[in-house]
């Protein structure tokens, strides 16, 4: 099938190198002409486990090209796929502009039937405002229908889980689209890992309802680890206890520094305001963003008993990612941690497997470290905000040779307390004994 994904940033590049590795013919536009140059010649914009490799095989068999050309991808292609960005306005609401002057190239410019597919996270009537604009741009009536089929890809993971997804949401109207996205996506689904059509209106729903809960169930661990902290309760034994509920499950039970991201600090915001304007009070989700703000915040109490005074300190920052597996800063749990410490006065020493240049245009005053152990050498304390795997396999007799005092506030609980204890660490960590 000839598709035309518009926009190359995470959602768009890694959906249209899936769906050329599953044998689609793919061009993928942008109107940023030095991301499109760099993709013509192999140097992707993101870091993301195997892109590069599936990205350079299907540029090799001619099923994916790279263009600014918006007239020309749309008129080629059969199904058209929106992925472009919608940042939060200074309401914290969605601003689709980005979505709506795509519709307004695909009415200008469309010459046949398309199926128009929105990926994009975008607010509950979005699809409908698409529409309208297309045929306000329309020089003639030509038939389309439109696809609300939001994205669940976690950064890191973001392969496995448009390959192997947990489920496939599509929200339409015709059965002529069914068809068509049942054809694109038919050699993905399984039975019970099902393709789930649904009406336009809860398919837009269902990305933000699945972010929301997922950052309800971080806030709530993380509330309950302070909880801990207060009685001598275990976050970590909390969290086995209540994972093996069948209700409830295992995953996204840690408690650590605060979520951050591209999708759950906003989409949480936005669906706030959504419900605001529908009249309903958003007090859960409220809550929800207010735990994970005051849970960066803790960290810096939690150096504090360590290096009551920070003013001329050094400290090393262990991650800057607001995950593992990504060089993604937005709304990372660093960035104000970070920013907080050089209030205080203290000197930062950093350290990320793969996010330190994106970290260097947001974080100034850092003195950024090529590996982990440098970044250590000479600190009164060291501070680890990314729960990377590579933290878990360092020398610590080693770290604790290099670092000048012995101090290490664990904000990921990487490492077991009584562990670090025998080691000779003062250690801190979330919601656990120590």
């Amino acid at each position: 099938m000839k598709i035309c994904c518009i926009g190359c940033g995470y959602v768009g590049l890694v959906a249209a190198t899936c769906l050329s590795d599953m044998g689609n013919d793919v061009i993928c536009i942008d109107v940023d002409k030095n991301k499109i140059n760099n993709l013509k010649k192999g140097i992707i914009p993101i870091y993301e486990p195997g892109l590069k490799d599936m990205l350079d095989r299907n540029t090799r068999e001619k099923r994916i090209a790279f263009s600014t050309k918006i007239k020309e991808g749309i008129q080629n292609s059969e199904v058209i796929f929106i992925a472009v960005g919608t940042p939060p306005d200074v309401n914290n609401c969605a601003d689709i502009s980005a979505i709506i002057s795509v519709a307004e190239n695909i009415g200008q410019y469309m010459n046949g039937y398309k199926v128009i597919v929105n990926k994009s996270t975008a607010p509950v009537g979005t699809l409908e405002k698409i529409g309208k604009v297309i045929k306000s741009f329309q020089n003639k009536r030509i038939k389309y229908d439109l696809v609300s089929n939001p994205e669940f890809m976690r950064e890191g993971e973001a392969i496995k889980d448009f390959t192997n997804p947990d489920r496939i949401v599509i929200g339409l109207q015709s059965e002529k689209a069914k068809r068509i996205m049942t054809s694109i996506y038919s050699g993905l689904a399984r039975t019970d890992k099902p393709i789930m059509f649904t009406d336009i209106r809860s398919a837009e729903l269902i990305k933000y309802a699945s972010n929301a809960m997922l950052a309800t169930r971080i806030s709530f661990m993380n509330e309950m680890a302070q909880l801990c902290e207060k009685v001598g309760g275990d976050i970590k034994a909390i969290a086995k206890g209540i994972g093996l509920d069948s209700r409830i499950g295992p995953r996204f039970l840690q408690a650590g520094a605060g979520y951050g991201g591209s999708c759950f600090p906003k989409d949480v915001k936005a669906l706030a305001e959504i419900m605001k304007a529908n009249g309903i009070e958003a007090k859960i989700l409220t809550a929800v963003d207010e735990v994970n703000e005051l849970q960066k915040r803790s960290l810096i109490e939690k150096i504090k008993k360590l290096v009551p005074v920070l003013k001329g300190k050094n400290i090393a920052i262990w991650g800057l990612a607001f995950k593992p597996k990504t060089d993604d800063m937005r709304e990372a749990p660093s960035i104000l941690i970070i920013q907080q410490l050089q209030e205080l006065g203290a000197k930062i020493k950093a350290f990320d497997p793969e996010a330190q240049e994106t970290a260097k245009k947001i974080l100034q005053d850092v003195t950024y470290c090529d590996d982990p152990y440098f970044a250590v050498k000479g600190c009164d304390a060291l501070v680890i905000v990314t729960e990377w795997n590579e933290f878990r396999d360092l020398d610590l007799k080693k770290v604790k040779r290099l670092i000048k005092h012995p101090n290490i506030i664990d904000g990921r609980n990487i490492y077991e307390p009584y562990e670090m204890e025998k080691l000779g660490f003062n250690y801190i960590c979330v919601g656990r004994k120590y």
